[in-house]
């Protein structure tokens, strides 16, 4: 009888040790009193030691209170301190600061000293990541750009040498360069009074406003370099020249913005805008230093500013030319419209702002495109519209924010006063495709309208997704009158009111 018992609770220990050890391998631990070569050892050859078995409570404990231990995570890879860069025989130390900004040394420059200065020249006056920050075109619109301050500025100096001349004064070059300064301040207020009511149309086509601020100037700067001339007028012909050249100044500056941005290409127009001032500022110098020594050489006489003059207006003038006409407006007027739809309609192709930079008309901007509709923006809404046509012109397209009026020398059109750019892309589409039926099949005029109106709306969607990814703003039209109409709130179409 003992000796059955004892065998069963030799098998009663052999299970619960058996257990035990289990526990402990799928645990990941192997404790003492047992080993890993000694798990079944001692139940074959060595009699049982009870006091190495853990009591069963303190086993249960063991158990229930063990936890599994969590994975822990991989470390992420260690990030270096430090990088060395090489590129065209310069090597840069890179590293990220305490703030997470990348600092950029250079450690190695073993290029030719020319190349150092221009790389410095670039740097000071050209915005961070150029080239890949700005838009096409901003490199020749720097170029004469500094070109036409040089000219302006030794113009400046010309101009007012020969007015206190005429006032009956012996200045010398240096005494006229600080004086133009003070009456050009002088007369910027009156300029600012005249030019005030034409922001919008500024806005709309700064391009030829820009151009005829610098026409401006320059025939303010004529009429003081000839004042010598008469001296008994000095007053009327000083006062003249300089407020032309007061609203020319304001001009220069109010289209100043709408230019810059349209270079501006990863929100840099801060940057843009510091760098551009910066290269006006230095060729300002130089060109008041070439000034001063034309002053005191070839133009010391009359005669030879009266050939110096014009040669520097002349370039003066090309120069502002060709920065217009490098700049990529992405703004929508009437002409940028016109001509879109005309490319479109024409090619199926949708064209970008650097396509049309070098077609767009400077000097005449309001022409009619033929093949865009003969489409008219801005006049009057009581000038266009007769009171027994009124409801019918709005009945064609009620839900459209535009009304199309045919008339003898093409069609107006116009546009509610919360009408966006999209909405006159709209109208202008109608328009030209109605163009395009009338001449094609000769189709009555109400069929043609409402053809036309189909097909803009089923090729509307794509046709303004295009535009905006070649970098039209289409959330706003620039029309440049400032007349706008609104429906009156009460009978629609009987009432309205028109904004100027």
């Amino acid at each position: 009888m003992t000796s059955f018992s004892l065998v069963g609770l030799k098998l009663s220990l052999h299970s619960t040790m058996s257990f035990h050890l289990f526990l402990e391998f799928i645990s990941g631990r192997f404790g003492p009193p047992y080993s890993a070569a000694g798990i079944l050892i001692p139940f074959v050859q060595s009699p049982i030691s009870l006091h190495h078995l853990p009591p069963p409570m303190k086993l249960l404990e063991k158990i229930m209170m063990r936890k599994k231990e969590p994975d822990k995570a991989p470390a992420p890879p260690e990030v270096p301190a430090y990088w060395i860069e090489t590129s065209e025989s310069v090597s840069y130390r890179c590293e990220f600061d305490p703030s997470g900004q990348l600092s950029v040394k250079i450690l190695d420059d073993s290029r030719p000293v020319f190349l150092k200065v221009a790389d410095s020249f670039v740097n000071k006056f050209f915005p961070s990541g150029y080239p890949y920050s700005v838009n096409e075109g901003y490199l020749r619109y720097t170029q004469f750009r500094a070109l036409q301050h040089l000219t302006s500025a030794a113009l400046s100096v010309l101009s007012t040498q020969s007015l206190l001349f005429a006032a009956g004064l012996r200045p010398t070059p240096a005494q006229a360069t600080v004086v133009s300064w003070v009456l050009k301040d002088g007369m910027q207020h009156m300029g600012k009074l005249i030019c005030s009511n034409l922001g919008a149309r500024m806005d709309s086509e700064p391009k030829c406003w820009r151009i005829l601020a610098d026409v401006l100037y320059d025939f303010g700067t004529g009429l003081e370099v000839l004042s010598p001339l008469c001296p008994q007028l000095f007053l009327q012909v000083a006062g003249f020249g300089n407020f032309a050249k007061g609203m020319a100044v304001v001009a220069a500056r109010a289209t100043r913005l709408p230019i810059y941005s349209a270079f501006a290409k990863e929100g840099n127009l801060s940057d843009l805008f510091a760098k551009g001032e910066a290269i006006s500022t230095v060729f300002n110098v130089i060109g008041m230093g070439a000034g001063i020594q034309l002053a005191s050489t070839v133009c010391s006489s009359m005669q030879g500013k009266m050939v110096v003059g014009p040669l520097l207006s002349m370039v003066h003038v090309y120069c502002v030319i060709e920065e217009m006409r490098a700049t990529p407006i992405n703004t929508l007027n009437p002409q940028r419209t016109a001509m879109i739809v005309a490319d479109f309609l024409k090619t199926g192709k949708v064209s970008s702002p650097a396509d049309l930079r070098y077609r767009e008309d400077l000097l005449f901007p309001g022409r009619l495109i033929k093949d865009a509709g003969n489409v008219r923006v801005g006049r009057s809404f009581h000038e266009v519209i007769k009171p027994s046509k009124l409801g019918e012109l709005k009945g064609m397209f009620p839900e459209e924010k535009f009304l199309l009026s045919r008339g003898n020398k093409g069609v107006d059109m116009l546009l509610e006063q919360n009408a966006t750019g999209e909405d006159a892309l709209r109208g202008w589409l109608v328009a030209g495709y109605t163009a395009d039926i009338e001449k094609s099949f000769r189709v009555p005029s109400p069929s043609a309208l409402e053809e036309a109106y189909e097909k803009m709306n089923d090729v509307f969607g794509p046709f303004v997704l295009e535009l905006q990814a070649k970098g039209w703003h289409t959330d706003r039209f620039l029309d440049g009158t400032g007349s706008r109409f609104a429906w009156g709130s009460n009978l629609g179409t009987d009432n309205y009111s028109q904004r100027y």
